[in-house]
């Protein structure tokens, strides 16, 4: 994955994906450097426009992330819910209770 880290960080600087760059930039992260990786990222990237690449990304990311939020509310709400049955089954016994006291 640092692989792809330093590409797309070449990318937003302005330096083109190359064997010689990515190396450097791995090198000065103090990653250890795979040559055989740096080679087939560099060739998978060969023609990839990588701008659009993460136009396309993007909304997957926010998609997948949405259904995780949705999640977490309806928690709460079954929460809420059992607190409601929990008060109603208490009034319920008061009442009874007021009968044989």
């Amino acid at each position: 994955m640092e692989y792809v880290y330093g590409a797309m960080l070449l990318h937003a600087a302005g330096q083109p994906i190359t064997e010689e760059h990515l190396k450097k930039v791995m090198t000065a992260s103090g990653a250890k450097v795979d040559e055989a990786k740096i080679k087939a990222l560099v060739a998978s990237l060969e023609g990839v426009n990588i701008e659009e690449a993460i136009k396309t990304a993007a909304p997957v990311a926010v998609g997948a992330a949405a259904p995780a939020a949705a999640g977490a509310g309806k928690k709460e709400d079954k929460k809420k819910e059992e607190k409601k049955e929990e008060k109603t089954e208490e009034e319920a016994a008061s009442g009874l209770a007021s009968l044989f006291g």
